[in-house]
């Protein structure tokens, strides 16, 4: 059986969980600057000319196809 208390987590551990927070902050940094410089060298989102139509629409019990 084990006892209560929590097992101690080992100093080795301790740094290299610290380490991998800091890498993946820095690798998404670097992700989203690429998407926001991506996004206005195209100039924004795409638009569209009129919403889409949808497949099918309802009144009461009547369904009619789009």
């Amino acid at each position: 059986m084990r006892s209560s208390a929590a097992p101690t987590k080992s100093v080795f551990r301790r740094i290299e969980r610290w380490m991998v927070g800091v890498v993946m902050g820095i690798l998404a940094f670097v992700i989203e600057k690429a998407v926001l410089r991506s996004i206005k060298k195209q100039g924004g989102a795409p638009k569209t000319a009129k919403p889409a139509e949808p497949f099918a629409t309802s009144k009461g019990n009547e369904i009619s196809g789009g």
